[in-house]
């Protein structure tokens, strides 16, 4: 949301807890605000009127937290997405070529499992334990906020050096997801320098 639909998200929120008979106080709206405000207000209107018709929550009052599930999922479906994102793009694009992923967090992830060539070529019997891995340092890195992330997982080729004395260009990462998140992933991360022969 755009700080000029505050109003009327907190004319929507004081909506929803007036029905459930809790009026916010300052505090709870801006804890609201800050909750909601990554989300569009029409996504964050249908969240709440899942929480309300959920047969299970639905007759308690609202918390950001059920909220942000209803529109998030928890770290942990967060997490598998990554994963299957991952999985995938190593199938298709594979260990010889750089990517770059929409979320830092995989960055940070695939970077503490030794980087993208040694992820694109775990054993299938290896796997199940990569996928844990994972799963909890994507966690970890999307939960505290990723701070240092490479620009691009480096893929098992050459020097930018050797293309150029070559007279070549460096090849260009594949972007995976998002182009436009992709991009600012890779304007965002921290350079690196590729292993490969001189």
């Amino acid at each position: 949301m755009t700080n000029d639909q505050m109003a009327e998200f907190q004319q929507l929120l004081s909506g929803v807890l007036s029905f459930y008979g809790a009026p916010p106080t300052t505090f709870a709206r801006t804890v609201w605000w800050e909750a909601c405000k990554p989300f569009e207000l029409e996504a964050v209107r249908r969240a709440f009127t899942a929480h309300a018709t959920d047969p299970e929550r639905g007759q308690f009052t609202p918390k950001p937290a059920d909220v942000v599930r209803q529109l998030a999922g928890t770290a942990s479906d967060r997490a598998n997405a990554a994963w299957r994102k991952v999985l995938t793009a190593a199938g298709q694009v594979g260990a010889y070529t750089d990517v770059v992923f929409d979320d830092p967090a995989i960055h940070a992830a695939v970077a503490d499992l030794g980087g993208w060539p040694k992820l694109c070529r775990t054993e299938q019997d290896q796997l199940g334990y990569v996928h844990h891995r994972f799963l909890e340092a994507y966690k970890t890195h999307s939960t505290r906020g990723v701070a240092d992330f490479p620009s691009r997982l480096l893929g098992d080729r050459g020097s930018d050096e050797l293309f150029a004395k070559r007279g070549l260009p460096p090849p260009k990462p594949v972007l995976i997801g998002d182009k436009d998140k992709a991009q600012a992933v890779l304007t965002a991360g921290q350079a690196q320098r590729p292993a490969g022969p001189q």
